[in-house]
């Protein structure tokens, strides 16, 4: 996977645009079961304050991630947004269950936002907290239906997950819950962590797959980077001067590689040719975390929960990373990927 900047340039221009499918707006077996929600809800984000007045029936999620928060609450949307990948109806293995037989529409970012299709898709609701919106963008939409924007002081794409959260759950009606949500998380990484009490202290790198124009990116601590801290890892500290932009990976040349170094990598390689590309640098053999089998290499599903970063991504993470990770502290990580 590329940065997010150069990726949703290039990378969503590769991927398809949409299902042809009529939209479902059916709610799933989860929200029949789910706690009433109640409104009208007041939501503060970065471009101001949106009421929702009632319960949204038609949402429409401009943003690259937030389906999994919408699906896992109760709702179904009626449209998602392709990041990448190119998972049926842009929804990843781990939110399948929540999205059940439901066909949402496809929208696309590769040309900008399809205002036209959004608009036709007659939402009362556009969720849009991970979306990159500029000012301008978020009025466009917000003339077609109530729309929720960035977290208040965050990034275009990588605000922090709780806050994201958080958002979306209030919009929904659903701020307990949402909060629920956050809190399991934080529970189910913390008892993993005190059944690993070999993960504290140790430092950790999470790195992305592979060379770009001659530089790997790289994430330096609280960017991305809550599925390693939780579980006790320290994030590699020499990465933090580097860090040019609040909200931008830090992007490393094969002649300072040394740099990454740590305790235990971690990198999102999306398939076997990764790894094997990753050792054609010269530089790459000389880690120690390579040279002592403390190197963790993911498969594409699990790297694609690393970047989604959702509360239903974080237990598929806590599940399939967690025993490569104890394998890695203990120097025998195989050098294979890791994860379905």
């Amino acid at each position: 996977m590329r940065p997010i900047a150069v990726l949703l340039l290039v990378a969503l221009l590769l991927v398809g645009c949409g299902s042809s499918e009529e939209p479902e707006s059916t709610p799933t077996p989860a929200a029949a079961a789910a706690p009433e929600a109640t409104f009208p809800q007041v939501v503060e984000h970065e471009f101001g304050t949106t009421t929702v007045e009632k319960k949204p029936e038609r949402i429409v999620v401009v943003g690259l991630t937030e389906q999994d928060i919408v699906l896992q609450l109760g709702y179904t949307p009626v449209a998602t947004t392709e990041w990448y990948g190119e998972q049926p109806y842009a929804v990843w293995p781990w939110a399948q269950e929540a999205l059940g037989d439901a066909k949402p529409t496809v929208l696309s970012q590769a040309d900008g936002l399809e205002l036209e299709k959004i608009a036709s898709l007659r939402p009362d609701l556009i969720i849009g907290v991970n979306a990159g919106l500029e000012r301008k963008t978020y009025d466009q939409l917000s003339r077609i239906a109530p729309t929720i924007g960035t977290p208040k002081g965050g990034t275009q794409y990588f605000s922090p997950w709780d806050k994201q959260v958080a958002l979306v759950a209030q919009a929904l009606g659903k701020p307990d819950e949402g909060a629920k949500l956050i809190q399991g998380v934080k529970e189910r990484y913390a008892a993993a962590a005190a059944e690993h009490p070999e993960f504290k202290g140790k430092t950790a790198t999470f790195s992305q797959n592979a060379f770009y124009d001659g530089e790997i990116y790289v994430y330096p601590a609280g960017l991305g980077t809550d599925f390693l801290s939780f579980l006790g890892f320290t994030i590699n500290p020499k990465l933090t001067p580097l860090v040019k932009n609040p909200g931008e990976q830090v992007a490393v040349s094969e002649e300072r590689l040394d740099v990454i170094d740590a305790d235990v990598i971690v990198f999102a390689t999306e398939k076997e040719s990764d790894i094997a590309n990753l050792k054609k640098v010269p530089t790459f053999k000389f880690l120690e975390a390579v040279r002592g089998k403390r190197a963790v290499y993911t498969d594409a599903t699990l790297s694609g929960a690393m970047y989604f970063l959702t509360p239903l991504a974080f237990d598929y993470i806590l599940d399939k990373l967690t025993p490569a990770l104890a394998d890695a502290v203990a120097g025998r990580s195989p050098e294979a990927v890791v994860g379905s």
